[in-house]
């Protein structure tokens, strides 16, 4: 047992992800990777609902502010809340962006841009492996 119980429960939490995503899906959400351009599960879809964090479920982004930026990462102009996400400065890869997580689990989540359309002029540049598709139709029954 560590001096440092902190510590301790960041081992509980790495094993309790472990456990209940696919390596792909811990690797995006617990390590802060990046899936594949235009090999995720969302890249392409227009199923209307909301997509929620992969991990802790929270309510992050809607289908209607969804679009096609062709980047080959689903895309959304907002996230449902302002309070549902973290943004924190990435400079990893030689690059200065903008990373967002999910502000209740910090589940990694992807990039916001400066190059998204009206109304915010925002692109949520989000990975498939981070989030969970609710359909609308589901939530209706």
């Amino acid at each position: 047992m560590s001096d440092h119980p902190e510590k301790n429960d960041d081992l509980r939490q790495n094993e309790i992800w472990r456990d209940k995503l696919t390596p792909e899906q811990y690797h995006v959400c617990r390590e802060k990777g990046t899936e594949r351009a235009f090999t995720g599960e969302y890249w392409q879809t227009t199923t209307p609902g909301q997509y929620l964090c992969r991990c802790c479920g929270e309510p992050l982004f809607e289908s209607e502010t969804k679009f096609d930026a062709g980047c080959g990462w689903p895309s959304f102009y907002q996230p449902l809340a302002e309070e549902a996400i973290t943004e924190e400065r990435d400079t990893s890869h030689g690059m200065i962006r903008t990373e967002v997580t999910c502000s209740k689990c910090g589940c990694h989540l992807g990039h916001v841009f400066p190059d998204g359309p009206a109304p915010t002029g925002l692109r949520y540049c989000i990975n498939s492996a981070s989030v969970k598709l609710d359909p609308a139709d589901e939530r209706a029954s």
